[in-house]
Order: structure tokens, then C-alpha cells, then sequence
């Protein structure tokens, strides 16, 4: 089975940027794109295969057909027929919402499949580009929805300049909000349910607020306060740097200047690489080989024991 190219899923936001079509090559006019789903599972917003054997063929259906030679032996027990994985590019014009996400407990309560834990890996974004993430200081539920109410809720988040490089680990239950001048890629589990505390009184296009969830937000709030939310790594060159091993996916940061053999054969799980810059080829074992560049997201499945990666390419490497 060959690697796989899906086709994106542009989403028009308020709040969305111009820095997604030019940096996927794509030929479109659409403008405000804020997200392009590169690789998702999630319901009615399925990645359709771009190429090959099974081009147009959902990524859900493709799971049913290929089962644990796609995601692997205890990814189809753990998942079923979804895929476990939602990968984007985002590109923050202005300010996100302050959001909050649930836990697969909480989530299930509420006749949800899962919650939902993610991670940022910040691209090159404008020089004045912030974020949001975590607590700093102590509140209780009660001051927190206090402060919603009046509009003094940022006051209690940590807030990050950032750079290219710069990654950031949110379980379910960390507060968040992405800044205007951020793009950057997103990891997560599959699952699109996000609580909206609060969006700095903005209004839609046709003038209306957007529907808030304070009090369900309080209820999953992580209300532990940290020293620093951002998570610290070493970069290296032509080697493999681990960002984020959690029960949900690992991420690792490969910058290649020299050819590399990667060797799968003892993982029981697909592989996501997700371009950051640069452009390269990746040669299967049968010889098999797949363009690859910046602004491109690539599934390999389970079956695939070894990749060499040549070029010169920044990219992530994501698997369950």
C-alpha cells in the first residue's frame, strides 16, 4: 500500500488570514481561509485521497476497508472506524475565541465519542504574533465566570510571544485562545467539540454574537496553575527530537538536511507527516517514491515498515 495525499479542507472564519492557500500551492481565491483540515476523521468533514488507488475514497471508509493494515492492530480495537487523528493548518488574522476543550470522560458524557487533547507547533507568524495558554493565577469557578461576564477574563491567562518553533502541549481542560498573526499546525484527537467562553464581543457577518458556552466551560476547566505552558525542546539537526508523548498521539520535529532511513517496523500505527518548510521526496521500501514539501500532510500506513526521507524538509512526524 502506497503513502497517501488527501485533498484540504478549506474553512472560511471570521477571523481567518491569508497565509494558507499561498503556503499549500494552491490554486484558489478564496479569502479569510483559517483552517485547512489536512488529515480528519471527523463526521461530515472526512479527508477525501487525493491520488492513487483509492482517490476519492473518505479517510473513514478507507479504515472500514483496510482496518489494521491502515492504523494498526490496537489503533482499529482502540478506534473502530475512525481515524483517531485531526491535523491542521491555521492562520489567526485576529484574535481566536477562548475556548476550552473536554475530556474523553466528559465528553462521553454528554454522548460525545471523545474529547479533545491537542498541540500547537508554531510556523512563521507575524513578528507581534501571540497566544494564550493555561492559568496564571489561581480562580474558582465562581470567579471565572465572574470575570466572563466582565469581559476581565484574559487577566487570568498566560499569555506567550511567539516564534517559529515555539510548541505548545494542551490537554483537555487547559484554556486556550490562539492570537492574531499566529500560524502555526494543530494535532489533535479527532473530535471538533470545543466550548466557547469567550470571543471579545465580536459579531458575524450578519451581526450577531456567537453562541458562547460559559457554563459548560467551567465545569472542564483545568484550574491548576503552572509555571510555564510552553513546552521546552532542544533542535536538532538530522534527527529525530521528540515535542509530545501523550496517550493520544507523538509528535517529533524532523529537520533534514542530509537523506535519512526512518525504520517503522516495530510501531503498530499509521504515521502522519505534516511539511513545515523545504521540499524533499519520501522512497518507500519497494521503491515506491512520493513527492513531498511544505505545505503538505502525508499518511503512511501501518504496513509500512521504512521510509528515507531526502531533501531539504522541516516536517512533523504524528502517530497513536
Amino acid at each position: 500500500m502506497n503513502i497517501l495525499k488527501f485533498k484540504p479542507l478549506l474553512k472560511t472564519t471570521i477571523w481567518g488570514g491569508e497565509k494558507i492557500v499561498p503556503f499549500k500551492h494552491l490554486d484558489s481565491n478564496e479569502k479569510q481561509v483559517g483552517e485547512s483540515w489536512e488529515v480528519s476523521g471527523v463526521k461530515d468533514n472526512e479527508s477525501i485521497v487525493a491520488e492513487g488507488d483509492y482517490a476519492g475514497w473518505k479517510l473513514n471508509d478507507l479504515v472500514a476497508s483496510l482496518k489494521d493494515k491502515l492504523v494498526g492492530k490496537e489503533n482499529y480495537e482502540r478506534f473502530g472506524n475512525e481515524f483517531p487523528l485531526l491535523v491542521k493548518f491555521i492562520d489567526a488574522r485576529q484574535q481566536l475565541s477562548i475556548q476550552v476543550h473536554p475530556t474523553d470522560e466528559q465528553a462521553q458524557a454528554l454522548g460525545k465519542s471523545r474529547g479533545k487533547t491537542e498541540m500547537w507547533y508554531v510556523m512563521k507568524s507575524d513578528a507581534d504574533a501571540s497566544l494564550r495558554s493555561g492559568l496564571k493565577q489561581q480562580i474558582t469557578p465562581e470567579e471565572y465566570t465572574a470575570m466572563v461576564e466582565n469581559d476581565t477574563i484574559t487577566d487570568a491567562l498566560a499569555e506567550y510571544s511567539v516564534k517559529e518553533g515555539d510548541v505548545f502541549f494542551l490537554p483537555a481542560g487547559r484554556i486556550h485562545s490562539i492570537g492574531a498573526g499566529c500560524f502555526l499546525a494543530e494535532i489533535q484527537e479527532t473530535s471538533d467539540i470545543t466550548y466557547r467562553i469567550y470571543d471579545f464581543k465580536r459579531k458575524d457577518k450578519e451581526g450577531n454574537y456567537r453562541q458562547l458556552h460559559t457554563k459548560e466551560a467551567a465545569a472542564c476547566i483545568d484550574y491548576t496553575v503552572y509555571p510555564d505552558y510552553r513546552t521546552k525542546y532542544e533542535p536538532r539537526k538530522d534527527e529525530p527530537v521528540e515535542l509530545v508523548r501523550c496517550p493520544y498521539f507523538t509528535t517529533s520535529v524532523y529537520d533534514l538536511t542530509e537523506p535519512m532511513t526512518i525504520d517503522y517496523s516495530d510501531l503498530d500505527s499509521f504515521v502522519i507527516f505534516v511539511g513545515l518548510s523545504g521540499s524533499g521526496e519520501i522512497t518507500d521500501a519497494e521503491g515506491n517514491v512520493t513527492p513531498f514539501q511544505a505545505g503538505e500532510s502525508v499518511l503512511l500506513p501501518a504496513t509500512m515498515t521504512t521510509v528515507k526521507v531526502s531533501g531539504t524538509i522541516k516536517f512533523l512526524e504524528s502517530y497513536v
